[in-house]
């Protein structure tokens, strides 16, 4: 069991919408917290909602290689290795590969996988050093089930699925536990990502959105319960059972949410809507 209270919590992307609810319910839950965005500006409002159990905040580019460096030389220099390192920061594009700009999806893939892989490599020899830790990956449903001009994306959070199984095998014995999250989607930010190559906008349907308080929560019980897997809505945990049991369906389910993508998309570009 790892419980928040007491620890200290390193949150990646923390300015972001599901890095804000994680500011203030691992804050409630008596963690002290280290908070890295991209921007001095991503921070500002985090920072504020913080308050004393702030114990470092930096601005970073984890999706460079020196920005991973940066944050964990600052923690060094505190004398500080978090007990809980949550690895919260990407970005979401959508269109198909050739279509997207070749830096853009190279950017994704540097952020979304690489940096929690830089990241655990930095912080994992005195986690193991200590004898406790707890490495938290934000992956995504799109971890699990190949979607329609999402190539990138899900490249992006296969690849940190499987990072996080094989290191979660790795750690056994060692003190230092994994959990890997799931969620379908999320009212945040990553909803307007930028697309390429079509026609007219996609949408995600109202019906698939979760509360991002809700996911955070699911995320800090899971934690605590030292779950190496965790579907935070019921969405994510049905398409995942339907993934399992019911393979053949996952084609049909992708062609049903492309067309309600559409649809929603023409809605949402009707006056009044």
């Amino acid at each position: 069991m790892t419980e928040p209270a007491n620890k200290t919590v390193l949150i990646t992307g923390a300015g972001g919408g599901l890095g804000q609810h994680m500011v203030r319910q691992f804050r409630a839950a008596g963690a002290k917290l280290i908070l890295t965005d991209i921007t001095d500006r991503a921070l500002r409002a985090v920072v504020d909602d913080a308050g004393d159990d702030l114990v470092i905040a930096v601005a970073a580019d984890l999706a460079a290689e020196d920005g991973c460096n940066a944050v964990a030389e600052l923690c060094r220099s505190q004398g500080v290795v978090p007990d809980i390192l949550v690895n919260n920061a990407g970005l979401g594009v959508a269109g198909r590969l050739d279509h997207i700009p070749g830096d853009l999806w190279e950017t994704l893939m540097q952020l979304n996988l690489l940096a929690p892989m830089r990241l655990c490599n930095l912080f994992l020899p005195g986690m193991i050093e200590r004898g406790s830790g707890h490495i938290v990956n934000i992956s995504s449903l799109a971890g699990w089930v190949g979607s329609h001009g999402l190539s990138a994306y899900c490249a992006s959070k296969f690849g940190l699925r499987g990072f996080g199984e094989s290191l979660a095998a790795d750690l056994e014995g060692t003190g230092v536990h994994v959990t890997n999250v799931y969620p379908c989607f999320s009212q945040t930010a990553i909803l307007d990502s930028p697309q390429y190559g079509y026609e007219q906008r996609r949408t995600v349907p109202a019906y698939l959105i979760s509360d991002p308080a809700d996911v955070v929560a699911r995320v800090i019980k899971g934690v605590r319960r030292n779950r190496t897997h965790v579907f935070p809505d019921k969405y994510a945990r049905s398409i995942h059972l339907v993934t399992r049991f019911a393979p053949w369906l996952v084609p049909l389910l992708n062609r049903r949410m492309q067309a309600q993508s559409i649809e929603a998309g023409n809605e949402a570009d009707v006056p009044g809507k």
